[in-house]
Order: structure tokens, then C-alpha cells, then sequence
């Protein structure tokens, strides 16, 4: 996402993926099944999107030769080095060849994330929507209506955008994320009351960083209770500070 100079005019910039089964940290050399995906590094980039495509061309591999689980962790490594156009399409892929509903749906999901972090609201709508088309009550329907409650506000369909964040908070009452942007939503239409409910509910269940402190600190101002909204303000500050100097202490470490 692109730096924005008021971050009160979303509800959150921080999309989250899936977690997959993961790849260590600094990411490893994808590895696909079966072994025709198998590329040379020294003739094919293998994050390649046009050799990702020609590899998975369903014209020549028949999709239950295509470990879609794999190819959803694919999608997820391309997330972690910020390609996220490529992404999309492993994503897509995934999701196509998956038998599995569940992973099926968790694709979409991702794919939608993918699309929001290129602001690309449309599209990401369309793939939360094709994912609670599957399941709208799994594991995954509450990342998807909360996600699909963002892109909806970046579309600029407010009042859709609550009803969806509600519907999340009523499938996960345990979701933080779902929790904060209800927050956000019901601030906007002046219920400062019901967001500071939402709120806690979020900093509660570990969502307590300096963008959900700095919004609760606003509330609270509209509340007219200044002294606690100097403090929480305060503590906002102290946490964006030190994750700022984390980040210039990891580019510098990684500079040497």
C-alpha cells in the first residue's frame, strides 16, 4: 500500500494473509509438485509470473498432478518479497486446482488481499465474495467479510462496508481485526461509544499497535475524555517510534 498522508481515512492498512504452512525466513527456493514444475534457476526466473503461467497451463498438466496446497504457499511467498501481482495469479491458480473447499476459499481470500494491497478494490471485492460464495460461516468467512469490509470502504460503499464488518464480528467474536474495523466504521456515522466497545474488544484480543491505539485515542477526544486520550495518544507515539527504529535498525543490518 502506498503511504497516505491521514491514516484516519482508512479503517486499516495492514492486510492479513492466511498462514499457510509457511517457508522460513529468508524465504527458500519455491519448490512445486510434481517434478515437471521443476525449473532451471539458471535459464527461468522462478518467481517468473509468465513461467508460473506456462508451467500450470491446464492444457498440459491435468489438475490432479497440481498440489494446489503447495501453490497457495507459493502465493504466500511472493506476499512475503511484495509481488503481489504475482501473487493474484498463484492465488487464482490455487484455487482453480484445489479439491479441497477449505483451501479453495483461503485462496480467494488471499487473492482478494493481494488485489487490496495494489489497491485494486474491485477485483478484491469479487474474490471475498467468491470466497463466502463457497462457505460463509468457516474458519475463513471472517477474514473474508472483514477484508471485503475494507475494500468496500475504499470503493466508497460506506454503509455496506458496516454490514459486512458487523457479519465478521458475528462469525468471530475473537477476530481483532474484524473488532477494529467495526470500530473505524461506527466512529465514522458519530458512535463514538459503540467504535470505543470495538476497540477494546481489539486491543483486548492482541490487536494493540500504534494505529489502533492512535484511532482509540480519537474516539475518546469525541467522548471528551482528554486526559485518557493524552495517554493512550502517548503510548501510540512510544509504540510507532520503537517500530520505527526496528526498521532502521533490520535495513541497516541488512545493508552490511
Amino acid at each position: 500500500m502506498t503511504d497516505r498522508s491521514d491514516d484516519r481515512d482508512l479503517p486499516n492498512r495492514d492486510h492479513r494473509f492466511s498462514e499457510g504452512r509457511g517457508f522460513s525466513d529468508p524465504y527458500e527456493e519455491f519448490d512445486l509438485d510434481p517434478p515437471e514444475l521443476d525449473v532451471d534457476p539458471s535459464k527461468v526466473d522462478p518467481v517468473d509470473s509468465r513461467a508460473l503461467a506456462d508451467l500450470l497451463d491446464e492444457r498440459q498438466i491435468p489438475a490432479d498432478a497440481v498440489d494446489a496446497e503447495e501453490l497457495l504457499d507459493v502465493g504466500l511467498s511472493y506476499v512475503g518479497i511484495h509481488r503481489f501481482e504475482q501473487a493474484t495469479e498463484a492465488f487464482e491458480r490455487a484455487a482453480r486446482f484445489a479439491d479441497d473447499e477449505r483451501i479453495e476459499q483461503e485462496a480467494w481470500v488471499n487473492k482478494g488481499v493481494a488485489h487490496a494491497e495494489l489497491e485494486e478494490y474491485d477485483e478484491a471485492i469479487g474474490a471475498y465474495r467468491e470466497a463466502l460464495r463457497i462457505d460463509d460461516r468457516s474458519e475463513h468467512a471472517a477474514s473474508a467479510e472483514t477484508n471485503l469490509a475494507y475494500a468496500l470502504w475504499e470503493f466508497g460503499e460506506t454503509a455496506e462496508a458496516l454490514e459486512h464488518a458487523e457479519r465478521a464480528v458475528e462469525i468471530d467474536e475473537r477476530h481483532p481485526q474484524a473488532w477494529y474495523n467495526r470500530a473505524f466504521f461506527l466512529a465514522e456515522r458519530g458512535l463514538a461509544e459503540d467504535a470505543l466497545h470495538c476497540l477494546d474488544n481489539a486491543i483486548r484480543l492482541g490487536m494493540r499497535n500504534a494505529p489502533v491505539l492512535e484511532e482509540k485515542a480519537r474516539v475518546l477526544e469525541e467522548l471528551g475524555e482528554y486526559d485518557e486520550a493524552e495517554v493512550v495518544a502517548d503510548e501510540a507515539n512510544d509504540l510507532r517510534e520503537r517500530a520505527e527504529e526496528r526498521f532502521v535498525e533490520e535495513r541497516e543490518r541488512i545493508q552490511e
